[in-house]
């Protein structure tokens, strides 16, 4: 049953369309973090004559951002522009934030120590925002103010890394962070969590009882229904939070037995409990495409269309695999996608940030991220005086149409962006 977005047909909706700008060159970049991870990217020089001492940075946690559709803009304008990956590509199961930082951090020292660039502009689009926004709140610390410990209750290596701030952040069809995200598409319906089959109907979006009509028909739901829904999503995150702290539990517990039992214990009875404190755990989480605004155009009323990012059909894609969040480490579920233990939360991270310009835009055709509930909350935490908000009524990659060969939305975007950067770090 194909069910994903003819977005996603023809290659990546946030590569970018056409060639570079002439005399573009293009370096394979291969760095690793102070916690010795390795991570590849790509380096973009433009033409010389033309360049700027100001470099940007794009990454996401766990998508290929190496082909961005930023980079061409910035290139034409004399900006290089890394497009670099984390340790967690295509696969975030064991995506730990607080260790991503140190990738991030690799990256920019990468820029302005190895390169030479005075100004780092920090371009997080989509879940790299909440990345970005992180990085630099914690960059701006000092060592001992930082995050000393992941929502797992793991030490960090944050106190005593290099983390240089970066010069700028752009924000870009920005959500709230990745748990945020999930929270709202949190399926409450669910029963078990180890049977993606077994529904409550009077917690169903998806039930017709409830409000749902046929797609693309818009849906209906009650405020009854909706408060209902919404409560019952964030209970189903403080289950998985339980349910990711006992495996964590269990596996120190027996870790810490095994290492004080050599004396104790026979070989055999202590290699069972090694290979107890051994097991790595991994968490299913089915049904992560239940978002009412996915269906009811009149919960946080914009010009987007029916779906989700990844479907036009969430009512039926809600049961597949692929889904915000599906696979992940306990550890993982708690850093990066738990709405209520993540540290990733672009919001109080943004209120964070001081002293560096900020630019945020907002996609008005996105079907994740909503005007009031994200990109209101999101501008409101911008403290800095030097901001700038615009709005585009485009979709969530400033994607053009099915087949287009070209990126208008991207244009109209990048002609805003490229300013506004020149203006407060251009030569």
């Amino acid at each position: 049953m194909l069910l994903i977005s003819n977005t996603y047909w023809m290659g990546m909706p946030f590569n970018y369309k056409g060639e570079l700008p002439e005399k573009t060159q293009q370096e394979p970049v291969y760095l690793r973090a102070q916690d010795m991870r390795e991570t590849a990217g790509v380096f973009y020089q433009p033409d010389q004559a033309n360049a700027q001492n100001i470099a940007v940075l794009v990454m996401h946690p766990k998508v290929d951002f190496t082909r961005h559709y930023c980079i061409p803009g910035f290139l034409r304008a004399g900006i290089a522009v890394l497009g670099m990956n984390t340790r967690c590509l295509h696969n975030d199961a064991t995506a730990i934030h607080e260790d991503l930082l140190l990738d991030v951090a690799a990256a920019v020292a990468f820029l302005k120590e190895q390169q030479g660039f005075d100004q780092v502009v920090l371009f997080g689009n989509s879940g790299g925002g909440a990345l970005m926004a992180m990085y630099q709140a914690q960059a701006q610390k000092s060592g001992g103010e930082r995050l000393a410990f992941t929502p797992a209750g793991d030490p960090t290596k944050l106190s005593k890394a290099n983390l240089i701030p970066g010069d700028a952040f752009v924000a870009v069809s920005a959500h709230r962070g990745e748990g945020e995200v999930l929270q709202e598409a949190m399926d409450p319906a669910v029963v078990d969590e180890s049977d993606p089959r077994l529904t409550n109907d009077a917690m169903d979006m998806y039930h017709p009882d409830n409000g749902f009509v046929p797609p693309p028909k818009a849906s209906a739901y009650s405020a009854e229904f909706v408060e209902q829904f919404r409560a019952g999503q964030k209970a189903r995150v403080q289950r998985l939070d339980v349910m990711a702290q006992s495996m964590v539990d269990e596996a120190r517990h027996y870790e810490r037995l095994y290492k004080s039992s050599k004396e104790s214990l026979d070989f055999h009875e202590r290699h069972k409990v090694g290979r107890l404190g051994a097991t790595e755990r991994v968490m299913v989480v089915y049904r992560t495409m239940a978002n009412l605004h996915y269906t009811d155009p009149t919960l946080d009323p914009s010009s987007r269309h029916y779906g989700s990012l990844l479907s036009d059909r969430p009512d039926l894609m809600n049961q597949q695999y692929m889904g915000f969040g599906r696979i992940c480490r306990p550890e993982a579920w708690l850093s990066t996608w738990s709405s209520l233990s993540s540290n990733a939360n672009l919001v109080r991270n943004m209120s964070e940030i001081a002293g560096v310009p900020v630019f945020y835009g907002y996609a008005n055709k996105d079907k994740e991220i909503y005007p009031k509930e994200d990109a209101a909350a999101i501008r409101g935490a911008i403290t800095v005086e030097d901001q700038c908000y615009r709005e585009y009524e485009a979709e969530h990659y400033f994607e053009p149409e099915f087949g287009a060969k070209d990126a208008p939305d991207v244009e109209r975007l990048m002609a805003d962006v490229v300013p506004w950067v020149l203006e407060r770090l251009g030569r």
